[in-house]
């Protein structure tokens, strides 16, 4: 059923874009806007535009971060352990690990991993620079990788495809361990388990 209404069926249109989003929790979604105060609508367009406006990738570790805040504070931190980088596949993932408040190293965000059947390749995703992060006049203090990439058959593929490109480096690659679930999200995993996973990773 479309609603009457042309520019409520176009806010429900765009809803319906966002990931995970149906029809119905579109028109929920749709509902619930039209019910607000236009004052807390503006804050929320706002909102949206000051993320693509401000947010942007940092140039170390392709972490999201302000603009003016690059390096991420991560990446700037006094308090890390450089001598270890932790691969994940979205900024989501670092999130995830910061929860845990187990992990004091650095990131690397691949932003995807290697999918031939939907068209996505290793150039398609961070491989590049984090190679370059790893080269000897840069990466010189690091001693591991971790790779932290969810477990489903495109997370292994990056894994296996990353760990040959690095093994000449010299530089010990490991993998967090499978307490946690196959075709799990590690943005969705708890914390107790996630950081049980990365204290038993394993060598690859």
């Amino acid at each position: 059923m479309r609603y009457t209404s042309a520019a409520i069926e176009t806010l429900i249109e765009e809803f319906s874009r966002l990931p995970g989003v149906g029809r119905k929790t579109a028109q929920r979604l749709a509902m619930h806007v039209l019910q607000q105060p236009s004052a807390d609508i503006e804050r929320l367009s706002q909102a949206l535009l000051n993320v693509k406006k401000n947010v942007i990738r940092c140039s170390v570790c392709q972490n999201v971060t302000d603009r003016g805040s690059d390096p991420c504070p991560v990446c700037s931190g006094r308090g890390r352990d450089r001598s270890v980088i932790c691969v994940v596949e979205s900024p989501a993932d670092v999130l995830a690990f910061e929860k845990t408040g187990q992990y004091r190293g650095l990131y690397h965000v691949l932003h995807g991993v290697i999918s031939p059947l939907d068209g996505v390749g290793p150039d398609d995703i961070r491989i590049r620079e984090l190679l370059a992060r790893l080269q000897p006049e840069d990466g010189q203090d690091v001693r591991e990788v971790i790779m932290a990439l969810n477990p489903t058959v495109e997370g292994e593929t990056t894994v296996l495809y990353i760990s040959k490109l690095l093994a000449p480096l010299g530089i010990r690659v490991t993998k967090i361990a499978r307490g946690i679930p196959v075709g799990a999200e590690l943005e969705y995993i708890d914390e107790a388990t996630l950081s049980r996973a990365l204290e038993g990773r394993s060598g690859l």
